[in-house]
């Protein structure tokens, strides 16, 4: 199969930052159109593309095969099902929807038009996340007890004009950093029996969350999730505990600030992170003590357009499949009706 002709609606920071370098920089793709309604920022970095006023126009092109939606959460939906009933395939931007129905509507048309639909949960292919992954199947810890995550940042300002700050459904650090540690855990230990969550307002006169902790209890494990706004000194990025030792990590994957850097995925050492941020692990293995760094894995967010392109042309479901994205949603539900009632709740699909 030729190149698959893409289109991004939208060019902000997810869809500048995060999703068109790897789209540009792969040969199994091609940016042909970008949806901005009053600029032209695309075509100062891709002079190729061309750019047109709105999705309207861009889904007359019966070119396009596949829609990348990068838009603000509230249109996420309506976006989707606009591009599914134009007959093309689908990329939303994390979070897949405001709200599980909406989800499940959208998976049901795709089916319906035996379409591809997906969600750039980009982070399954972070390397911290990968070496956690590769330790927690492996053994290295015994019996995994508890698992903690976070994902925390120190920005105490608020950003004017900013959609995310807007009291708008979709806004706030759940929807925004909640999809990325909400599906790693799902990816590792599937869907929790029961779910405890605090969501709070931290920074002085913000008007969404920018702090959540939130807890998913499974048979004799408990996975911690947090992130924040207000972390000058970050914690661990993760942290885990078995019955035969632990494992820390500090650090955030490179990969993102390489892109805010204007990196391309193409650069050598890409996803490589230096050996100061290796995490430790302390534990019994085969009855000796080890203690000691373990090198992360090379991280690379182009494994998920690798993994698109290749159900688009094998007509298989991608490896983040909607119902995934559609589980984080309702995480992400009852999260908030745990913080608002102040109690533990069971997990109901």
């Amino acid at each position: 199969m030729e190149a698959i002709n893409t289109a991004l609606v939208g060019f902000g920071s997810s869809a500048r930052i995060y999703n068109a370098p790897f789209i540009h920089a792969s040969p199994r793709f091609n940016l042909t159109k970008v949806v901005e309604r009053h600029h032209k920022h695309s075509k100062e970095v891709y002079p190729y593309v061309q750019v047109v006023r709105s999705l309207d126009e861009l889904l007359e092109d019966p070119s396009v095969q596949l829609v990348v939606i990068t838009t603000p959460n509230t249109l996420h939906y309506t976006q989707a099902k606009q591009a599914l009933e134009a007959g093309k395939h689908v990329i939303v931007e994390k979070p897949f929807t405001i709200n599980s129905k909406e989800a499940d509507e959208l998976i049901d048309l795709a089916h319906s038009k035996e379409l591809l639909l997906s969600v750039f949960q980009n982070r399954r292919w972070d390397g911290d996340f990968l070496t956690v992954k590769d330790i927690i199947e492996k053994g290295f810890l015994g019996r995994l007890v508890e698992l903690e995550s976070h994902f925390e940042v120190f920005r105490n300002y608020l950003r004017p004009g900013a959609w995310r700050e807007e009291p708008e459904p979709g806004s706030g650090v759940l929807y925004d950093l909640g999809p990325h540690l909400i599906d790693q855990a799902l990816v590792l230990f599937g869907l929790p029996k029961e779910i405890t969550a605090f969501i709070e307002i931290q920074r002085d006169n913000a008007q969404t969350d920018d702090r959540f902790k939130l807890m998913m209890h499974y048979e004799n494990l408990r996975v911690t999730l947090m992130a924040g706004l207000l972390a000058r000194e970050a914690g661990p990025r993760y942290l885990l505990h078995g019955t035969q030792g632990s494992f820390i990590k500090y650090g955030l994957d490179p990969q993102e600030e390489a892109l805010k850097k204007g990196k391309s995925p193409l650069e050598p050492d890409w996803g490589v992170e230096s050996s100061d941020r290796w995490g430790k692990l302390n534990s019994t293995l085969q009855g000796l003590h080890v203690e000691g760094t373990i090198e992360t894995h090379v991280g690379n967010h182009q494994g998920y357009y690798d993994d698109i392109y290749d159900a688009i042309v094998n007509k298989r479901e991608p490896a983040v499949k909607p119902v995934h994205a559609r589980n984080i949603i309702r995480v992400i539900e009852l999260a908030m009706e745990s913080s608002k009632r102040k109690c533990t709740v069971e997990f109901l699909e």
